[in-house]
C-alpha cells in the first residue's frame, strides 16, 4: 500500500503480507539486541542516552527473534518496546510459528508480547480496506482491533458502500466483527447492525447470470447457483434457458480432500428441441449430455494418482454449450493412471477404455511400464536406462464397417549411454540399444493370423557444445541493447537402426506413427511409437544461435532462433534424401515488441509447407495488441485443405472506467472474416460490466452471432486473472 501524510495526521498505512514459515533466526542469543544499518553499509547512529537509533537509509533492530526496520527507532528496553517512524518494517513470529509482517510510517511494537499499536491508518489487502482512528493487533496478529473503523471491498477513494462501527476486530480466519455498525450508500445511512459478523470472504451462496442473444439459440439465461462449504467443498447446479434449444442444466462438485487428493465432476443435461442445428455426418439424438469426473492424488512419496471419466452423447454437445472446453480438448479421453517415482526408476499403470464409441480409441486394458532411468554402472563411464511395458491393447474404430482388432504386447528396450566431454567444450554420448517386441495372436486381424516377434537393435551418437563471446561496450539505442552476448550451440545427432525382423507393415498397428508437423525423435527410447520401428541411417542437424543483452539490470533475449532438419542417409519408400527444415525464431528488439515466427520449408519443392508469425506490441497496462499469419499448404495426402488465415487481437483501456477488446480472424484464400468479437468493460466501482459481440461466418448456413452481458465483483472476480483472454468464449458464457 502507499504511505502518505495529510496535514498534521500522520496516516499509517499498514499492509498484513501473506504469511510464510518463519526462518531460523539470525542470532544465536534472542535476548541480546542486535542494531544495523538497514542496506548493512552504512553507520548507525545512537542518541547520547543510546535509546534512539538511526542511519542514512534507515535502521534495523532484532531483539527476541523479531525485527524492526525502519529510518529511527526509539527502544524502551525496560518495557520490552520501540517506536519507530519512517518506513517501518516489523516482523515477528506467531504462536503457530507463521511469520507476520507489518509495514507503517509510524508504528509502537512490544517486543515481549508481540504487539503492534498505531494511530489513524488505512489498511488495504483485498478485497479487504479499512480505515480508522487507532488499529492494535494482538495475540501474534491472531485478533485485530479498530476503533472508530470502516471497512468496504470498493477499492475507490471514496467508495460507494461501506461499514462504519464503534469498533471492528479482524481475526486470524479473516472474519470481521463490528459493533455498532451503520451501512452507508454513498454518504447515506441505510440500515443499522448493533452486531454484524461477516467473513471476508467470496459469500458461500451467490448467482451468476448471463443473459444474451444468439442466433442458434435465440435469447437465452446462462445461470449458476453456487455453495461454498468451509471443508473445502463447492457445489454448483446449472440452470440455462436457451429459447430454441430449451432448458438444460446439472450440478458440479469440486473438492479438497488434503492427503487424499482432490477432484471435481459435473452432470449437464439438455433436451435439445433443434438438434438439427448441430447436424454432424447423421442425425443427433435431442437428449444430449455431458459428463466429466476427475480425481488426483499426489505425496511426497513420488506416487501420483490420475482418473479422468468424460463421456458426452454425441461428438457436437461440446462444441454447442461448451466451446471453452472444446477449443482445449475436442475428443476428450478416460483414463486412470497410476506412477511410482524413485531414484533408479518409475512404474506406471495406465488403463484407458473407449467410453466415446464415435472417437476413435486405442484401449489400453491395461498398460504397466516398467523404466529404468539412467544410471551410472559402477565406477565405469557407461550409463544404462531401460523401457519395458506389458500391455493388452484394443483398437477402436469410430466410424461404422471400420476394422477393430486387439493383441497382447509385450516390449523391452535397453541401452547403453557413454556420455563424455573432449577438451572442456566438445559433449559426445554415443549409444547401444537392442528392443524385443512379441506379439500375442491378434484378434481381428485375417492378414496377422499368429503370433509376432521382433527383433531390432540401434547405435548412435550425440554430439554438441556451446560456443559464445561478450561485446560489453555494444550499445544499440533502436534495440535498445546495453552490451551484447551472442550464444551459439551445434547439434549433430546420428542414429542407425537395420532392418529389424518384421517390417510395421507385419505388425498390429497401436502405437504408430502419427501425421504431425514436427520433427518426431530418431532417438530410443523418446521414440514411442513402438509399433511403427523402422529401418534408420540418419543425421538430424540443428543449430541455436541465441543474442542477449540486459535491459534494467536483467538480461534477457533479443534473439533467439533454432534451425533443425534430418539428413537421411539412406531413405526409406517414404522419405525424401532431407526432411523439411524447421525454424523457430523469438526476436524482442524492445522489452514492448516480440516478433515470433515459426516456418516449415519443403526441400524437394522448395516451398514452405506451414508458417506462423506474430507480432505482440505490450505498450503499457493501456494496451496491447497482436496481429499473426498462419500459412498451411494444401496436401491432400497428409493434411486436406490448408489455410492462410490472418488474425489480430488488441486490447485498449480507455479510461479508468471503460476498455475495449476486439478479435479478428480473416481467411484470405477466399476473402472470409470467418470471426470478428468485440467486448465493452465498464468498470461499475465495485463491479465490472461486459457488453460482448461475436459474428461468425461458417460458410454454410446463415450466419452465427451472439451477444451477451456479463457482470462481475471485483472483489472476487468471476474469472481467474487472464481467463478471459485465453478463452474469450467464455465472455459469452460458452
Amino acid at each position: 500500500m502507499k504511505l502518505t501524510r495529510t496535514g498534521a495526521l500522520v496516516a499509517c498505512t499498514l499492509t498484513a503480507l501473506a504469511q510464510e514459515p518463519a526462518p531460523k533466526a539470525a542470532e544465536a542469543d534472542p535476548s541480546m539486541i542486535r542494531i544495523e544499518s538497514r542496506d548493512g553499509l552504512g553507520e548507525v547512529e545512537l542518541s547520547p542516552d543510546a535509546r534512539t537509533a538511526s542511519a542514512k537509509n534507515g535502521v534495523v533492530v532484532r531483539w527476541k527473534g523479531s525485527t524492526v526496520s525502519a529510518q529511527t527507532v526509539r527502544l524502551d528496553q525496560e518495557k520490552g518496546e520501540a517506536l519507530a517512524e519512517g518506513d517501518v518494517v516489523v516482523e515477528y513470529a506467531s504462536d503457530s510459528g507463521e511469520r507476520i509482517r507489518w509495514k507503517g510510517q509510524q508504528v509502537r511494537f512490544d517486543f515481549l508480547q508481540k504487539k503492534v499499536d498505531a494511530g489513524q491508518f488505512r489498511f488495504g489487502a483485498g478485497p479487504l480496506f479499512l480505515k480508522g482512528d487507532r488499529v492494535s493487533v494482538t495475540q501474534g496478529g491472531t485478533n485485530q482491533v479498530v476503533l472508530g473503523g470502516e471497512v468496504t471491498t470498493d477499492d475507490v477513494a471514496e467508495p460507494g458502500y461501506r461499514i462504519r462501527a464503534r469498533s471492528l476486530s479482524i481475526d486470524g480466519q479473516r472474519t470481521i466483527s463490528a459493533e455498532d455498525a451503520l451501512l452507508y450508500v454513498g454518504k447515506v445511512p441505510v440500515m443499522y447492525f448493533p452486531w454484524y459478523v461477516r467473513k471476508a470472504d467470496r459469500h458461500p451462496n451467490f448467482f451468476t447470470v448471463t443473459p444474451g442473444y444468439r442466433s442458434l439459440y435465440g435469447p437465452y439465461v446462462l445461470g449458476s447457483y453456487h455453495w461454498m462449504s468451509r471443508t473445502n467443498l463447492e457445489a454448483a447446479v446449472d440452470l440455462d434457458y436457451r429459447q430454441r434449444r430449451g432448458i438444460g442444466g446439472g450440478p458440479r462438485l469440486s473438492y479438497d480432500l488434503g492427503d487424499l487428493g482432490k477432484g471435481r465432476g459435473g452432470f449437464y443435461y439438455l433436451r435439445d428441441q433443434a438438434p438439427e442445428l448441430s447436424a454432424f455426418n447423421g442425425p443427433i439424438d435431442p437428449d444430449r449430455y455431458r459428463f466429466d469426473l476427475r480425481h488426483s492424488i499426489t505425496n511426497d512419496s513420488g506416487f501420483e494418482f490420475k482418473g479422468i471419466l468424460r463421456g458426452q452423447s454425441d461428438p457436437m454437445v461440446l462444441r454447442d454449450y461448451f466451446e471453452h472446453e472444446f477449443r482445449t480438448d475436442p475428443q476428450p479421453k478416460s483414463f486412470l493412471e497410476l506412477s511410482r517415482l524413485d531414484t533408479n526408476w518409475s512404474l506406471d499403470f495406465l488403463a484407458h477404455a473407449q467410453v466415446n464409441e464415435f472417437f476413435r480409441t486405442v484401449e489400453r486394458l491395461p498398460d504397466v511400464r516398467l523404466r529404468g532411468l539412467r544410471q551410472q554402472i559402477g565406477v565405469t563411464p557407461v550409463y544404462y536406462e531401460s523401457d519395458s511395458s506389458l500391455a493388452y491393447l484394443r483398437y477402436r474404430d469410430a466410424l461404422a464397417g471400420g476394422t477393430n482388432y486387439a493383441a497382447f504386447r509385450g516390449d523391452s528396450y535397453h541401452q547403453l549411454v557413454a556420455p563424455h566431454t573432449f577438451g572442456g567444450w566438445l559433449n559426445v554420448s554415443p549409444r547401444l540399444g537392442a528392443r524385443a517386441t512379441y506379439y500375442g495372436d491378434p484378434e481381428g486381424l485375417n492378414a496377422i493370423p499368429d503370433d509376432r516377434h521382433r527383433w531390432v537393435a540401434n547405435t548412435g551418437v550425440d554430439m554438441g557444445f556451446k560456443a559464445s563471446r561478450l561485446w560489453p561496450q555494444f550499445s544499440s539505442t533502436a534495440l535498445d541493447m546495453n552490451g551484447a552476448r551472442h550464444i551459439a550451440e551445434p547439434q549433430f545427432s546420428y542414429v542407425f537402426v537395420p532392418e529389424p525382423s518384421r517390417t510395421p507393415m507385419e505388425l498390429p498397428q497401436f502405437d504408430r506413427e502419427l501425421i504431425t508437423p514436427k520433427l518426431l525423435p530418431i532417438h530410443f527410447p523418446d521414440y514411442t511409437q513402438i509399433d511403427s520401428v523402422d529401418s534408420q541411417n540418419t543425421v538430424r542437424l540443428g543449430l541455436r544461435n541465441k543474442v542477449q543483452t540486459k535491459r534494467e539490470g536483467q538480461v534477457e533475449n533479443v534473439l533467439n532462433w533454432s534451425l533443425l532438419t534430418d539428413w537421411r542417409l539412406q531413405q526409406r519408400s517414404d522419405q525424401t534424401r532431407f526432411s523439411d527444415v524447421y525454424s523457430e525464431i523469438d526476436f524482442t528488439p524492445r522489452s514492448w515488441l516480440t516478433l515470433t515466427s515459426e516456418t516449415r520449408f519443403d526441400t524437394l519443392t522448395h516451398e514452405f509447407r506451414e508458417s506462423n508469425h506474430r507480432a505482440t506490441w505490450t505498450a503499457n497496462e493501456w494496451f496491447d495488441w497482436s496481429i499473426g499469419h498462419r500459412y498451411l499448404r494444401d496436401d491432400w495426402t497428409l493434411y486436406g485443405a490448408g489455410n492462410n488465415l490472418i488474425f489480430s487481437r488488441f486490447h485498449a483501456k480507455l479510461n479508468e472506467n471503460w476498455a475495449f477488446r476486439g478479435i479478428h480472424q480473416f481467411e484470405a484464400r477466399d476473402g472470409t472474416l470467418e470471426e470478428q468479437q468485440y467486448q465493452v468493460y465498464r468498470d461499475l466501482r465495485s463491479w465490472t460490466v461486459g457488453l460482448g459481440v461475436r459474428l461468425r461466418d461458417n460458410r454454410i448456413g446463415p450466419q452465427d452471432w451472439t451477444i451477451a452481458l456479463t457482470f462481475s465483483l471485483k472483489a472476487f472476480p468471476r474469472f481467474r486473472l487472464g481467463e478471459d483472454r485465453a478463452n474469450p468464449s467464455m465472455l459469452l458464457g460458452m
